[in-house]
């Protein structure tokens, strides 16, 4: 200004716009440069700790889903990675480049004219310390405003996975209700964050703009006395601004980093929950690569950490010898899911021991213990994808072949080669559309594949129809042929030829023998018979 319009010469103005052209060219280039390798290291950081959360929740034991609701889980899984997604791509962005503006607009200032620049920083803490606080309050309120959207979240998840028992039961009049209060409170919070906000941003542009009008008018009396130029004020002035937009820039971005440090503490909740199953490191071994199968339970007790006052096992033992059939029966509650748990290590007891060929089994790496079962729910989870996917689940590198075979053996192939698509037919959520029969002898077929040297049934045809139930009695000779096996009984005529029936009962082995010996000698297994077999044997009628 000084050098150029005052002394009106047309060069000097063309080699300043010549200059402004060049700046333009590199900040295009930079821009690009910025956005794209912000953005790229966003979507990494977010992709990694996807992965890296995802790996710590499989191997969460789960007592620590029962005490938290998954579907929660879930959502803060996706919404939280996805508020760090959009700070650290977009957020960070603006504010480092807000932030070198800003310290270069400061150094600018202070070489233009110290004494403005001097005022323009003692106004400074006026700035920060509304942002400290205020930013203090937003990273709270953003973590309660993520807890709500998980609330949310959890709760429409758990209402579609059970949509025919809500509409069967006419609870959505209710489930609207209480959705609407769920909402809302997310709304409320949401709304509270928000002012916080709004008054951060208000506070800081408010003092920032108003120092710049300080030095404005100190400024311009300087000019007027001739102590400065028009030009050195000028551009003083178009630094001020740039100090000014990027210091509000800065003010606003700073609730949302706020709202990803909530959203990020959260998520580093769940990589911080121990996972409550370790092998005991200083002993731990491989089974060998040939297993037997035998079981020896000793001195059992256990309690669920839900229910730390209930004793679900009580000082059991039982010795299971390899290629045995063994059934467990009783009432709801006796133990016996419990017992299928604890061998698979989904839990640790609370004292006793469980020992697969004579090594206990905390001394066993998870994996290696795990291979040593096969389980067969009673109510199958199956996965979205094709049959094969499903019934490869417990062996993906299997062959064609091998799968096949499993599923013949397991009366499945019939049934199967009957969809449109065979082995590819795609399934959808937990296996919509095939009966209860066909997801047994499903889940049959994959316990098959794994060939594992322990099987566990956990009463596989307890809620079939006849048919169902006879194709999957007719399967199980081959499941269980020369495999330790470990049967859950509700219903007795499915275990009368077992090797040996354990009577439990409120955590206790009340009794083991063979069904004729039981029914003699055990008032209740009798009393479990006579309910389930008075209409096939008149003489209890009398």
């Amino acid at each position: 200004m000084d050098q150029g319009l005052a002394t009106q010469s047309p060069a000097m103005l063309s080699k300043a716009v010549g200059l402004f052209f060049v700046l333009v060219i590199g900040l295009a280039i930079g821009s690009f440069a910025r956005f794209y390798l912000v953005s790229w290291i966003g979507e990494r950081v977010v992709a990694d700790i996807r992965k890296q959360v995802f790996n710590h929740l499989i191997d969460l034991h789960p007592g620590f889903f029962e005490q938290n609701r998954a579907l929660e889980i879930q959502s803060r899984f996706t919404a939280d990675t996805t508020v760090l997604q959009s700070v650290i791509g977009s957020t960070v962005s603006i504010a480092l480049r807000n932030s070198l503006m800003l310290v270069g607009g400061l150094i600018l200032l202070f070489v233009t004219n110290a004494k403005l620049a001097g005022i323009i920083i003692l106004g400074f803490p006026l700035v920060i310390v509304p942002i400290l606080v205020y930013g203090r309050r937003v990273r709270a309120l953003s973590r309660q405003s993520q807890d709500r959207v998980a609330e949310v979240g959890s709760y429409v998840g758990e209402n579609l996975t059970q949509i025919k028992t809500v509409q069967a039961f006419n609870h959505q009049p209710h489930d609207r209700r209480f959705f609407a209060r769920v909402a809302e409170n997310a709304f409320d919070i949401a709304r509270v964050r928000i002012r916080q906000r709004a008054w951060l941003t208000t506070i800081a542009i408010s003092l920032v703009m108003g120092a710049i009008g300080v030095v404005i008018w100190i400024g311009g009396l300087d000019v007027i006395s001739g102590r400065t130029s028009p030009g050195e004020l000028a551009a003083f002035v178009f630094y001020s601004l740039l100090v000014g937009l990027a210091a509000g820039a800065i003010s606003e971005v700073i609730g949302e980093l706020q709202r990803a440090a909530g959203a990020a503490a959260r998520i580093f909740e769940l990589l911080q929950t121990p996972t409550e199953i370790r092998v005991e490191a200083a002993a731990s071994q491989k089974l060998p690569a040939q297993i037997r199968g035998n079981i020896e339970i000793r001195h059992l007790t256990f309690s669920y950490p839900s229910r730390p006052d209930t004793r679900v096992l009580k000082d059991l033992s039982l010795n299971i010898r390899a290629g045995e059939t063994v059934a467990l029966v009783g009432p709801s509650g006796a133990g016996k899911s419990t017992l299928f748990d604890l061998l698979l290590r989904f839990y640790d007891p609370g004292q006793g021991r469980i020992l697969i060929d004579d090594i206990d089994s905390r001394q066993i790496p998870l994996e290696y213990l795990r291979r040593c079962f096969a389980l067969v729910p009673q109510n199958p989870a199956l996965f979205h994808g094709t049959i094969a996917d499903n019934i490869r689940y417990a062996r993906p590198d299997a062959s064609d072949e091998a799968m096949v075979e499993a599923a013949r053996i397991a009366h499945a192939d019939e049934f199967i080669r009957d969809l449109p698509k065979g082995y590819e037919t795609s399934l959808g959520d937990t296996g919509l559309g095939l009966s209860g029969g066909q997801k047994q002898r499903l889940a049959i077929a994959r316990a098959l594949l794994a060939d594992a040297p322990i099987l566990l049934l956990d009463e596989a045809t307890s809620a079939l129809d006849a048919e169902s139930e006879h194709l999957i009695q007719q399967a199980m000779p081959g499941l269980m042929s020369n495999r330790t096996t470990l049967v859950i009984a509700h219903r007795l005529a499915t275990v009368r030829h077992a090797d040996r029936i354990i009577v439990l009962e409120a955590g206790i082995i009340q009794d083991i023998g063979k069904h004729d010996e039981l029914v003699e000698r055990n008032a209740l297994y009798r009393r479990l018979s006579e309910l389930q077999f008075r209409e096939d044997n008149p003489a209890w009628n009398t």
